[in-house]
């Protein structure tokens, strides 16, 4: 391991916390700020909450594991489907019974270990899960990029969804250090950049906005009432399944970074309960789920500073971003298919890192078993499948792909060892 410039518990000179903090935050804001745009929530809440959830999250872990939490991925189509089906609010509450899964583990774990995750999602149900994520959202990120706000195509709309692309991509390629951690934000710039040229952005509402302005909070019982249907249980919280995954993924890289064992110590029941709590606190502010980031693991193995502090003042920033106003105008009037260019690629880089997940755990699709798991994972999920029990209870698409794995993953026979160590067992591995 590189010796670090600041380790976890050292304390930075203000010029560095100031500096260095901004790095963790241009890292984060790309992603997410997407993730609401995507499913129409606020953005000023995203960035509101990844704060508060950061701090929850560091507090939680003793101050001993340096990870920055942002807009989760893995719920951009539940969150819609929760949308569709209650509104904004059934949305928050099926976020808050997700955070409330991990909460349930966390304890779980802390009492009887972490070898039953494993045997429960092992990578051959979890990677095909995160493809059938990663391509069930490509027909959203199609439309955004080529359609005009008719619905109609329109090549000028193409082509700024193109120039995005084409930038994030140059960017994710051929950038060195700490621009090399930042292409949806790059491409973003240019993108916006490119359609203010050609006439796409409406810079109207930034003129109007206040510096200083309240974020659109969704309360639960002010705003929305609380009801808990099936429905929204069913939507949003086998997700977990796929997020759970993605958290050990994390912290087992985050450990390697850092040279210490953030899996025993301070434990993977803690970690795993300061991201459900963040994902809890976001939802009763009106926020998306949260999830570490590995753009921020990134800039932790580039620059070598694993210090909280750090941490803890890039959400600092986050927060005090959630009330300017003019941020939050500026973010609204990035035009659609901006989006929809970074989307192409982050979508496909999510179906993409299901298979990685695959590849680098070395499963052998040799063996039937492997195949037939993977294979109806595949096709459930991306097929739209749904099991309609009655009019309010029924399962869709990825979270009946998710619970069908795990099912098939625990019924046939065949199924390998969880191994005893995980830090052990992925030492030899390169972090990404």
């Amino acid at each position: 391991m590189n010796k670090p410039v600041l380790d976890i518990q050292d304390r930075p000179t203000v010029g560095q916390w100031i500096t260095l903090s901004l790095q963790h935050l241009f890292a984060m804001f790309g992603a997410t700020i997407l993730v609401p745009y995507l499913v129409g929530l606020d953005p000023s809440i995203a960035l509101l909450t990844s704060g508060l959830g950061t701090l929850a999250f560091l507090i939680i872990t003793k101050w001993q594991v340096p990870a920055y939490l942002g807009s989760s991925f893995a719920y951009i189509a539940p969150i819609i489907a929760a949308k569709t089906a209650g509104g904004p609010g059934a949305a928050m509450i099926g976020s808050f019974l997700a955070g409330l899964v991990y909460g349930v583990v966390a304890l779980i774990i802390k009492k009887a270990g972490y070898r039953w995750v494993m045997k429960l999602l092992p990578p051959v149900v979890v990677g095909p899960v995160i493809i059938v994520i990663g391509l069930g959202l490509a027909g959203t990120a199609v439309g955004m990029a080529m359609n005009g706000p008719d619905g109609k195509y329109s090549l000028l709309h193409f082509s700024v969804a193109l120039v995005t692309l084409a930038a994030t991509i140059v960017c994710s390629v051929l950038a060195r250090g700490m621009l090399s951690l930042i292409p949806v934000l790059v491409g973003i710039v240019v993108g916006y950049l490119y359609a203010l040229a050609v006439g796409l952005v409406d810079l109207s509402k930034v003129a109007a906005a206040k510096w200083l302005e309240w974020p659109d909070f969704l309360i639960p019982f002010a705003d929305y009432p609380v009801r808990v249907t099936w429905e929204i249980v069913m939507l949003m919280v086998p997700v977990a399944i796929v997020t759970l995954s993605e958290h050990i993924g994390h912290q087992l890289v985050l450990s390697k970074v850092v040279g210490r064992d953030l899996i025993q110590k301070p434990g993977l029941h803690r970690s795993i309960l300061g991201d459900g709590t963040a994902t809890m606190i976001s939802a009763l502010l009106g926020g998306p789920p949260k999830t570490t980031y590995g753009e921020n693991i990134g800039v932790l193995a580039i620059t070598r500073v694993y210090s909280v502090y750090v941490l803890a003042g890039a959400a600092v920033i986050a927060i005090a971003f959630g009330f300017v106003g003019k941020i939050t105008a500026l973010i609204s009037s990035i035009p659609t298919p901006v989006m929809g260019g970074v989307s192409i690629l982050l979508f496909g880089i999510i179906a993409s890192s299901g298979l990685r997940m695959l590849i680098d755990s070395r499963v052998d699709f040799g063996q039937t078993r492997n195949l037939v798991i993977a294979s109806v994972i595949l096709v459930i999920g991306i097929g739209g499948a749904v099991l309609k029990i009655s009019e309010s209870f029924q399962i869709t698409g990825m979270a009946l792909s998710a619970i069908v794995g795990v099912l098939l993953n625990l019924m046939l026979p065949g199924r390998p060892q969880a191994a005893e160590n995980l830090f052990e067992e992925n030492s030899s591995d390169h972090v990404a």
